[in-house]
C-alpha cells in the first residue's frame, strides 16, 4: 500500500483493511518530500498497526523524473512529469518491491478503476486521474487495486470522518507536481537567454507592424514559454498574443493569435494502443482538457472537430467508453 498519509492514500488503506486486506505499507523518500509528510505517513502506519517501510528513492527519482524534465524544457517542450513517475517510479518501483516483501497486489490512492485487467475512469469525473495513468502496462494493471476508483471525493472525505479522522478529511489538495512550490522556471534555475519573437502575419496585420518594429521583440528564452501561453510574454500589443511555436534550435519564439492554435491534426511518438482500431476514439490533449472525438491512424490522431493549443510533450491520451485504450506523447 503506497502511503504518503494524505486524504486519499488514508482512504484508501481503511477501505482496504475493512475488506480484509493484510497491508504493508510503503512510502518513498525523494529530495522533495516534506518531512511533515512522511511523519504523516508513519503515524498513520503505526495508527493501522500495520508494517511499514519508506524508501529513499532521491536518486533515482533525480536521474529519471527530473532530468526528464530539465531535458524536455530545454528541447521547447513541455513534460507531463507525473505520466513518468507513475511508468517508472510510483508503479515500476512500488512492484519491485512488492515482490521483495512478497505481496500480491499493489494499492495506491488513485482515482481510478481496474476491471478485468482493463482501466477504467473513475465514477468521480471530476477527480478521474486515468489519464496520468496510460503508460502502465497489462502486467503492471493486473496487480493494480485502486481503492477509491468507484467513488468521488466528497464520499472520500466523509467516509474519513465518519471513521474518526476529522481533521483530515478537511484537509485540502496536494498540489499536482509534487518537487514544484512555485513556477518550473524558478525550479530549474533558468537564466536570462534573450531571443527573437516571430509574429505570424496575421497578428502583425492587426497590430499593424512593419517587418523592422517586430524584428525589435525579444524574449527571456524559449524554455520559459509553452504553446497557448498568453501572460507574461512581455510585450505590449493592442491584439491578445499567444505562443504558437517554440524553436529551441534557434531560441525564436513564435507568437500568433488565439484561432491560429487550432488543429485537427497531431502527431505522436511512443504509442500505445490496446483497443479496437474499427472503432474512433475519444483523445484527451491534457489533462483538465475535455475528450474529443478522433480516429488514429499511422502515428497522427485525426480529430473530428478542431482542438486548441495542442502542446510537444504532453500526453495524448485514447478512450473508448469508458475504458482507457493508451496514448502517445505529443511531438
Amino acid at each position: 500500500m503506497a502511503l504518503s498519509g494524505g486524504v486519499d492514500s488514508t482512504a484508501a488503506a481503511l477501505l482496504l483493511q475493512e475488506q480484509g486486506y493484510h497491508l504493508i505499507g510503503c512510502t518513498f523518500k525523494t529530495r522533495y518530500s516534506s518531512p511533515a509528510s512522511l511523519d504523516a505517513a508513519v503515524q498513520l502506519a503505526a495508527q493501522l498497526g500495520i508494517e511499514h517501510h519508506v524508501f529513499d528513492y532521491s536518486d533515482r527519482f533525480e536521474d529519471v523524473i527530473i532530468r526528464y524534465f530539465r531535458d524536455e524544457y530545454m528541447c521547447g517542450r513541455t513534460p507531463n512529469p507525473c505520466v513518468l513517475c507513475n511508468q517508472k517510479i510510483k508503479f515500476g518501483a512500488l512492484l519491485a518491491e512488492a515482490d521483495r516483501l512478497h505481496c500480491d497486489k499493489v494499492a495506491t490512492g488513485h482515482y481510478a478503476q481496474v476491471i478485468d485487467g482493463q482501466l477504467l475512469r473513475a465514477k468521480d469525473e471530476h477527480k478521474d486521474q486515468t489519464y496520468f495513468l496510460w503508460r502502465l502496462d497489462e502486467q503492471q494493471l493486473s496487480r493494480v487495486v485502486f481503492p477509491l476508483g468507484n467513488m468521488t471525493k466528497p464520499e472520500v472525505r466523509a467516509y474519513l470522518a465518519q471513521k474518526g479522522y476529522t481533521a483530515l478529511s478537511q484537509s485540502g489538495e496536494s498540489q499536482d507536481i509534487c518537487f514544484i512550490k512555485d513556477d518550473y522556471r524558478s525550479f530549474l534555475q533558468l537564466a536570462s537567454n534573450p531571443g527573437k519573437y516571430i509574429l505570424s502575419n496575421r497578428l502583425a496585420e492587426l497590430n499593424n507592424l512593419s517587418p523592422k518594429q517586430t524584428n525589435r521583440l525579444a524574449h527571456n528564452g524559449f524554455a520559459h514559454y509553452t504553446i497557448g501561453q498568453r501572460k507574461g510574454l512581455g510585450v505590449a500589443l493592442g491584439e491578445p498574443a499567444f505562443v504558437t511555436h517554440i524553436n529551441a534550435d534557434t531560441n525564436e519564439v513564435t507568437l500568433g493569435i488565439h484561432d491560429e492554435l487550432y488543429t485537427t491534426e497531431v502527431p505522436l511518438r511512443d504509442i500505445v494502443f490496446r483497443g479496437d482500431p474499427a472503432q474512433p476514439i475519444m483523445a484527451q490533449i491534457r489533462y483538465r482538457s475535455l475528450p474529443q472525438e478522433a480516429v488514429l491512424k499511422n502515428a497522427i490522431v485525426q480529430f473530428k472537430n478542431p482542438v486548441w493549443a495542442v502542446t510537444p510533450g504532453q500526453s495524448c491520451v485514447f478512450y473508448q467508453a469508458n475504458r482507457l485504450v493508451g496514448g502517445g506523447i505529443i511531438v
